[in-house]
């Protein structure tokens, strides 16, 4: 069995800190304890441990030993390193295969984070040339189209090496845009336009009241739009969108799909590859599906395409039948209203009510209904953007008063994760929440059922401004619910988080609520994490950004049927895993449920024909 297999060793150099520990790994090394020389090579001077995988023996004494859980020793599949496209360096992460691009096709692209996504766009794009595993003496063009040879990613290279390829990425963090562009939104899309749509592309993604508007007071939707449209207007050979859907409502994220696809009309010879965690939009855009799947930071490998339906199943399912192989214990399902116990009654001892209200802001009116809400209960606001859910958010929190100051808000205490996490506390992780949520964060229920399924054990000794977005997402969800309150109010809790992140944040925060006899009202896009954790929803209507209404708190299926109506969009359900899949326009199941009234399909379908 072991002539089968091939070691790697990863030292992660973050958390490799030899001047903090006792140098446990050397002195615990059966090979260097054995006086070999190079196994393990680490001082108290070095900056990082070097292990030397053509000597190490695999014992794993070194992974157990190291107090910062530094070190993975991981046995790979020899027919792997055949197919290594690249790795970064010694004891470092190393990505094995790449998707394959076809001209005039969208190619979606599933995986967790830190699997090798952006390193498989970069080689892609030509900002990264692959030295297939050689680090120590990269390799020349002509042994890289060789190693390439009768794959359709010859041709692709070969184009890239005659500077044929022209390469556009939108970058996965907007965020991050008003420090690199200054100056009118208009202005900087017809300066960039160079397939003359700007005016056309403007209208799609509904930036024409923004145009007048300087860059860096754009909001977190506003900014994601103003990215796809600065892609979308250039002219390029591979448009490659990194997550395009964070930040943006339902109806826009179906109008960014729109916009996608579009890059492809009259243009046969053009690449586009989709980096996205929110599963419905991907499923929705794409053509054909390439999984990634390894362990976070140490290897990826990238399967060869699937058909849309059949690539986000095998995801979910964590079972790649082509290769007959398991990359995760368990299989992602999706049922409607599930608790954390599928027998446990939820016992309400509490009902909230809030009076009928409307707040005014400048032109913008919004008017409340009369609702109430209970422990243990999820409420869901659904609505796009600039229909005041934050407004709302707000008015209960009571940082907002009501137009008429006679009426009454009851005063509760709340805990509020906001949309954008902006990191300014200068230390680790772990003196955050010690310092912000010292008794939670020491309580052993909570971290059974908040921190140990936010996988925070690995950040504590990180510097939370060195944080990647997701992992930034994970701790402010662990400080907001640690926050003792009686409503927490979330907004956004799946920007930046993987898919298979997102369904372990939504059974997280679901068992939390419900363990802990509090609410909480949820802003979320994502569908599927929406009608995962609801128990009932707010549905949003009116003109955004003018004048709306914020209804009465309804039952999941009334009130999805209500929201998907006003969008005329339509959702089954697929038979094998029961994840909401969005219907094809005026496809035949998309007709059949608009005469039926049925929006959000809750039985599942007996079949898929004609669904797309």
């Amino acid at each position: 069995m072991a002539e089968k297999l091939t070691r790697i060793a990863i030292v992660n150099g973050e958390r490799c800190k030899p001047k903090r520990c006792s140098l446990e790994c050397k002195k615990s090394c059966p090979v260097v304890r054995m006086g070999k020389i190079g196994c393990l090579e680490v001082t108290s001077k070095s900056k990082i441990a070097s292990i030397s995988e053509i000597l190490c023996v695999g014992c794993g004494i070194c992974v157990k030993k190291c107090p910062f859980d530094a070190i993975q020793i991981i046995n790979l599949p020899k027919e792997l390193e055949k197919e290594t496209v690249h790795r970064y360096g010694p004891n470092s992460f190393k990505l094995h295969r790449l998707p394959v691009p076809r001209p005039g096709q969208v190619l979606g692209l599933v995986g967790t984070n830190g699997i090798g996504k952006s390193t498989a766009l970069k080689v892609l794009a030509a900002k990264l040339k692959p030295n297939l595993g050689q680090f120590s003496s990269p390799p020349d063009w002509t042994e890289i189209l060789n190693n390439f040879r009768g794959s359709e990613l010859q041709n692709y290279f070969t184009k890239v090496l005659e500077d044929d390829i022209k390469a556009i990425i939108k970058p996965q963090y907007v965020d991050a845009i008003p420090r690199a562009i200054k100056g009118e939104v208009g202005e900087i899309v017809n300066r960039k336009d160079e397939r003359d749509v700007a005016d056309k592309i403007i209208n799609e993604l509904q930036l024409g009241g923004v145009l007048d508007r300087e860059i860096s007071v754009l909001s977190g939707g506003e900014l994601q739009r103003f990215a796809l449209a600065i892609v979308a207007v250039q002219e390029a050979d591979v448009y490659m969108i990194d997550e395009p859907s964070s930040y943006l409502d339902v109806r826009q994220r179906l109008k960014a799909a729109g916009v996608i696809r579009g890059l492809l009309v009259e243009r046969s010879k053009t690449y586009v590859i989709v980096v996205e965690h929110d599963l419905a939009v991907l499923d929705y855009l794409s053509d054909f599906i390439c999984c990634l799947y390894g362990k976070p930071g140490a290897y990826g490998v990238v399967t060869l395409p699937f058909s849309v339906r059949e690539g986000i199943n095998i995801f979910l399912a964590g079972f790649i039948p082509t290769e007959n192989l398991r990359f995760r214990e368990t299989a992602l399902q999706f049922r409607l209203a599930e608790t954390a116990d599928d027998d446990e009654e939820v016992e309400h001892h509490h009902l909230y009510s809030y009076p009928k209200m409307t707040k005014t802001l400048g032109s913008f009116k919004l008017r409340i209904e009369q609702g109430s809400f209970t422990d243990s209960e999820i409420v869901v606001m659904l609505g796009e953007n600039g229909t005041g859910k934050t407004t709302f958010i707000r008015m209960l929190a009571g940082l907002m008063k009501p137009d008429d100051p006679t009426v009454e808000v009851p005063e509760l205490n709340v805990s509020y994760k906001p949309q954008k996490i902006s990191p300014r506390f200068e230390g680790t992780v772990r003196q955050l929440l010690y310092n912000k949520i010292r008794d939670s964060w020491t309580h052993p229920q909570f971290m059974t059922d908040v921190t140990k399924p936010m996988n925070m054990e690995p950040l504590l000794d990180q510097e939370v401004r060195h944080l990647s977005g997701g992992e930034l997402q994970r701790v402010a969800l662990v400080m907001a619910l640690g926050k003792p309150a009686d409503i927490y109010l979330i907004d956004e809790p799946s920007a930046y988080l993987d898919s298979e992140q997102r369904i372990i944040a939504a059974k997280m925060i679901k068992r939390y609520i419900l363990h802990s006899k509090k609410t909480a009202f949820v802003v979320e896009h994502d569908f599927i994490m929406s009608s995962y954790l609801a128990d009932r929803i707010v549905v949003y209507e009116g003109t955004p950004a003018k004048d709306c209404i914020a209804c009465t708190p309804q039952n999941l299926v009334s009130g999805m049927n209500r929201f998907l109506k006003n969008l005329e969009i339509t959702f089954r359900r697929d038979p094998t895993n029961f994840r909401p899949r969005i219907n094809k326009i005026d496809s035949v199941k998309d007709r059949e449920q608009k005469l039926s009234g049925q929006y959000f399909y809750v039985d599942v379908a007996s079949d898929d024909r004609d669904a797309d």
